[in-house]
């Protein structure tokens, strides 16, 4: 049985059978997406988890205001 992924962006859990795997050419390293709005945000605009409010890596930055 195949195990899940976890997005290189957002964080949450991709279900087998979907998600987009982005493969490097520089490095051949692979970056898993569960959606497109992590894809562009992440490639095309060169975002940062850290910065993204919706990300669970803004979370653990400790910006998080309770």
């Amino acid at each position: 049985m195949v195990g899940t992924q976890r997005c290189s962006f957002c964080g949450k859990d991709i279900e087998p059978g979907t998600g987009v795997a982005f493969v490097q050419t520089k490095d051949g390293s692979v970056s898993w997406f569960c959606s497109n709005k992590c894809k562009v945000n992440r490639i095309a605009r060169r975002m940062k988890p850290r910065d993204t409010k919706w990300t669970a890596g803004y979370e653990k930055g400790g910006k998080v205001s309770r």
